[in-house]
């Protein structure tokens, strides 16, 4: 029954006469707390419709997760490790990803200064759980990648294994901050909050979100139990065949001088691939670039 049928049925139940304006409040007084008791309750029951009222966690959230379940790109470039003293390291870093029925797969390849490589494939599925594969120097075949060590530093960079997927916009706990301005851009603030249920290094993961192109420009992680952060910054935006993407990230980690920059030289956003792309075993018996 709505609220306001149960005014209607109440103001035709209450007798006027002596003192007829007093009953008539109390009538309606009576309505309005109920009406709110039955509103508290309803959403202690069914909570995620209290957030799916919130317009901007909608847009924010949607539009990531879109982003990501559109993903088809390959891509080369540079991963750099800027130290404070301005010394810099330099590695090639080859990379394919591509949204499937079961989640997002990413192999990623990268080479050290003395040819030395690393490759990666991360699998995230729907419910954004991940699984990382590796092959390091040395090693003859992919093994998993103990979940102790997705926080270690990807080739002694600020980027962590886990970094390489945004994984935090398919947790459970969204919560939509209010909108601010991220240098000249409009943004929508999301925070994610990861649970017991997340395999995740991350408490949560705050991210500025350009409202015109739905792309992060900004996002600060927080490590479970130290609450150190971790910046990351998005640059060169750009638009090509419809996909939006950034032509560096620099990650920043607090309390550590210098930062770490991935530069995307070339590559292609709708590259069309397939499963058979994403055979870390073949990177493992050949070490082949990733093709």
């Amino acid at each position: 029954m709505t609220f306001l049928r149960r005014v209607v049925m109440l103001s035709r139940s209450c007798k006027f006469g002596r003192y007829a304006a007093g009953r008539w409040a109390n009538c309606i007084l009576g309505t309005i707390q109920g009406s709110i008791g039955l509103l508290v309750l309803f959403f202690l029951v069914h909570p995620s419709l209290a957030f799916a009222a919130n317009p901007d966690q909608d847009t924010a959230l949607t539009g990531s997760r879109q982003r990501i379940e559109k993903l088809d790109y390959r891509m080369s470039g540079r991963l750099t490790r800027v130290e404070g003293n301005g010394k810099r390291t330099n590695y090639k870093f080859v990379a394919k990803a591509h949204w499937f029925p079961d989640g997002l797969r990413l192999l990623c390849e990268i080479s050290g200064p003395g040819s030395e490589k690393t490759g990666l494939l991360l699998h995230m599925s729907l419910a954004g759980h991940v699984t990382i594969e590796s092959v390091h120097p040395g090693e003859k075949t992919a093994s998993e990648l103990p979940f102790e060590r997705w926080n270690d530093p990807l080739v002694g960079t600020d980027f962590s294994y886990e970094d390489m997927v945004e994984n935090q916009f398919f947790w459970k706990s969204q919560e939509a901050l209010p909108p601010e301005k991220y240098g000249a851009r409009d943004c929508l603030v999301l925070k994610s909050k990861s649970g017991s249920q997340d395999r995740t290094n991350y408490d949560s993961v705050t991210s500025w979100i350009d409202r015109s192109i739905l792309y992060p420009v900004h996002v600060v992680k927080t490590l479970r139990g130290t609450g150190q952060q971790k910046e990351f910054i998005y640059y060169g935006l750009r638009e090509i065949g419809g996909v939006w993407s950034a032509t560096q990230v620099e990650a920043k980690l607090q309390g550590k001088p210098g930062s770490s920059i991935l530069v995307i030289e070339g590559g292609s956003g709708k590259a069309n691939l397939g499963s058979k792309d994403f055979d870390l075993s073949q990177f493992s018996a050949q070490g082949e670039k990733v093709k």
